[in-house]
């Protein structure tokens, strides 16, 4: 396949993603004083603006890439909620995925900016898990998109906000599993053992540290490889990609692994690179990539994110000018 074939073979694919949706909140201004209340900065604000985070910007890559997403979560009936589903329609996504609840506020991330540098965060959520409304609700909507279109792959989302409760992920995976579409997964700590059977697992250094007790070093292949035998041992998967931040990104099947090297660049934001990675792994898997290539490309389209401030989906164009991959078969 050669390499405009793949973004063409994108456009092709249908991705319901699953998870925790937020609002990243960007309030922009000038420090030009100290308070007299206090020793802080006191910032003028001059500009806010709102974006999709969580799983909504996994959804958003996924369009930007050429894809359809399938969105799937639960937010507030608050004012929040209002802004999140606005921006969800500005930007060409269904809501039909989309569950309010009233006993739930909508996830809100402000991050105080001043000349782009981050001064503080302000968190505005629930992290109790969905109840059994809530879940059984938001499983009925799943399992009607699942009914209604061809889905060629399922993500899992999980940023620890209670969306993604055992029920629900034991429901989407027996899903899947019974339709034959595969399913990449972002784990986090609290529910990280409970994807069982999942086709692709992608998890980040630290929360793969945070689960075992061995030494587990992202320069010692022998380390990586335990860790991603450990985690096959529990859940089954077929593959394991682990994030190694500056390291680049290890990939094991059980039978080969290797590890690409995270390319040099000017880093201005991590923020919404691990939705780039899974974005692309997901597609990849879908039409077929061989694991080095997409795992190439997910590293290509994460590193490119970050040179960008805040929370933004890959670029297509920019992606398709900075790849210069040679196509693996194996």
């Amino acid at each position: 396949m050669k390499t405009d074939d793949i973004f063409e073979a994108f456009a092709c694919v249908n991705v319901l993603v699953i998870g925790d949706v937020m609002l990243d909140r960007y309030v922009h201004g000038n420090v030009e004083r100290i308070s007299p209340e206090a020793p802080v900065p006191v910032v003028h604000v001059q500009d806010t603006e709102n974006r999709l985070g969580g799983a909504a910007n996994v959804a958003l890559n996924l369009k930007s890439l050429g894809a359809t997403p399938y969105l799937c979560s639960v937010v507030g009936t608050d004012a929040d909620a209002d802004i999140f589903t606005e921006i969800i329609q500005q930007k060409n996504l269904s809501k039909t995925g989309i569950t309010p609840s009233s006993d739930r506020m909508t996830t809100v991330k402000s991050r105080i900016l001043s000349r782009n540098q981050q001064l503080i965060r302000l968190d505005h959520e629930h992290t109790h898990s969905l109840n059994e409304k809530e879940t059984n609700t938001l499983t009925k909507r799943i399992r009607e998109i699942l009914d209604t279109n061809e889905i060629h792959a399922i993500i899992l989302q999980d940023y620890n906000k209670g969306v993604l409760t055992p029920k629900l992920i034991r429901s989407v995976l027996a899903e899947a599993i019974q339709r034959d579409i595969p399913t990449v997964v972002d784990p986090k700590y609290t529910n990280f053992f409970a994807y069982h059977r999942a086709t692709l697992f992608k998890p980040n250094l630290r929360e793969v540290r945070a689960m075992f007790d061995f030494e587990i070093n992202p320069s010692d292949n022998a380390t990586l490889e335990k860790a991603a035998a450990a985690i096959r041992q529990e859940l089954g998967n077929q593959y394991t990609l682990i994030t190694l931040s500056d390291k680049g990104m290890y990939f094991d099947d059980g039978k080969t692994n290797f590890i690409i090297p995270a390319e040099v660049r000017n880093i201005a934001d991590v923020s919404g690179a691990g939705d780039t990675v899974l974005s692309l792994m997901a597609l990849g898997i879908a039409t077929k990539l061989a694991p080095r290539t997409m795992v190439k490309l997910a590293n290509l389209a994460g590193g490119l994110v970050c040179e960008k401030v805040g929370v933004v989906p890959v670029d297509l164009g920019e992606l398709k000018r900075n790849t210069d991959i040679p196509i693996c078969t194996t």
